[in-house]
């Protein structure tokens, strides 16, 4: 039995970081909203939210972060196998980072979805249509909603949204845990960003794609560990990233006294194509490919971009008889303008880049990563570099890389030349 529900600006579908960020977002401007979601709006979100502090201050969301550090390094030298010294190859980034706290930050635009009178739909979207004047969703359950505009936040496989099929999609995976040890896996205050070292692997390990531990103190004893994998085609397994965490403590002697929490297998989707941007509805978050290849960002750019597309949907409902698909139109416009898709373009091409490199190659190429600007290669990777500054960093990265590195940058194989193509001509 169908229930029709009153017709409305916008209907967001999905609540996790995305939808909610949109949701509040357009709240704001004062829109007729409601957020249509499969699962309750409350339900805990599973995986961390990091970010770096100026970024989180700029935006003024620092009390939102449960903890944030001065003390910032990484790890780029091979090691040695007998030595675990971690004066190897060190790396102090001089840049405050923190984390989330993800209740506060999903409790936080809840608030302001209700303090906006957003309504709250519970229900699986399944048939969309899209005329002169609505788009109308109809769920599983007969719910029948008509909307000005559709955002679809479903995530990275989105129900609605067109992405294009032309590639194999590059996944980063990671273990994790949260937990106490029987000596600190890392310094007191410290977040390690990366830790290339592999004197706890094997020779014929070191064969096998790389991967690099992220941690941090967590304060009180606790300690968050995780072994991580870049972007890859197909993704390292969960049990490798699990054994090579264990291998890692094994070699230094640590054990694991206590597990409070485990992240058992994180997939995060780094090359999603841009959607379609002739569809009549809009995508927001993982579903419109707004994380970033190269770093895996996402929350940054959803607080960033949230408000000025909110403003630019807004206008367009409200000072104007647009049809839907024209709405949507606008917000694509505001979404992906022509110099961002041509900077995603070459992220995405980088990252092709990273996928084919071995470790060595890898350890050279973060080594000359952390040699640019401060400035330079933090807004690499919080993707606030206007294109001209991006290509800049790019090409001095390049000269300074070994010639192992110049190499793997410059031989081309699979989809990069396809990518470099979308730079020099971006699709629509």
């Amino acid at each position: 039995m169908n229930t029709a529900h009153a017709p409305m600006d916008v209907l967001v579908i999905g609540a996790g970081p995305g939808g909610l960020a949109i949701a509040a977002a357009l709240g704001k401007e004062k829109l007729n909203l409601g957020v249509l979601s499969a699962n309750d709006p409350l339900e805990p979100w599973p995986y961390t939210y990091g970010i770096w502090g100026q970024e989180v201050d700029e935006l003024g969301f620092e009390e939102l972060l449960e903890h944030r550090w001065s003390k910032t390094v990484s790890f780029l030298g091979e090691g040695s196998r007998n030595s675990i010294s971690p004066e190897n190859n060190f790396t102090s980034h001089n840049r405050d980072y923190g984390l989330f706290n993800k209740f506060k930050l999903q409790k936080h635009w809840i608030n302001q979805c209700n303090e906006a009178n957003v309504t709250w739909h519970r229900g699986k979207a399944i048939n969309l249509e899209v005329n002169e004047l609505f788009s109308i969703v109809k769920t599983s359950r007969g719910a029948v909603f008509k909307a000005k505009l559709i955002i679809d936040a479903t995530g990275y496989e989105p129900i609605f949204l067109n992405i294009p099929k032309d590639r194999e999609i590059a996944v980063q995976t990671c273990y994790g845990i949260v937990g106490e040890f029987s000596q600190p896996p890392v310094e007191e205050n410290q977040f390690v960003l990366m830790d290339y070292r592999s004197n706890h692997l094997s020779e014929i390990e070191r064969q096998e794609p790389p991967t690099f531990l992220y941690a941090m103190d967590m304060g009180d004893g606790k300690f968050f560990l995780e072994e991580t994998s870049l972007g890859l085609a197909p993704p390292v397994k969960i049990e490798t990233l699990k054994a090579r965490l264990h291998s890692r403590l094994k070699e230094r002697n640590i054990e694991i006294l206590k597990i409070d929490h485990e992240e058992n297998g994180l997939f995060l989707p780094m090359n999603i194509p841009i959607p379609d941007l002739t569809q009549p509805i809009l995508g927001f978050g993982g579903s419109a490919g707004m994380v970033h290849p190269a770093s895996g960002y996402l929350v940054g750019g959803l607080l960033r971009r949230a408000p000025s597309l909110a403003k630019e949907i807004a206008i367009a409902i409200k000072e104007n008889n647009y049809t839907p698909k024209e709405i949507a139109q606008k917000g694509w416009e505001n979404l992906w303008p022509k110099e961002l898709r041509r900077k995603q373009a070459l992220y995405q091409f980088g990252l092709e880049k990273l996928m084919r490199f071995e470790e060595e190659q890898l350890r050279q190429f973060f080594t000359g990563f952390f040699s640019l600007s401060n400035d330079q290669w933090y807004r690499f990777l919080t993707n606030t570099l206007s294109l001209n500054e991006l290509v800049s960093a790019m090409w001095t990265m390049f000269k300074k890389a070994p010639l192992s590195v110049k190499w793997g940058l410059m031989e081309m194989k699979g989809r990069e030349l396809n990518l470099l193509w979308n730079f020099l001509k971006p699709n629509i």
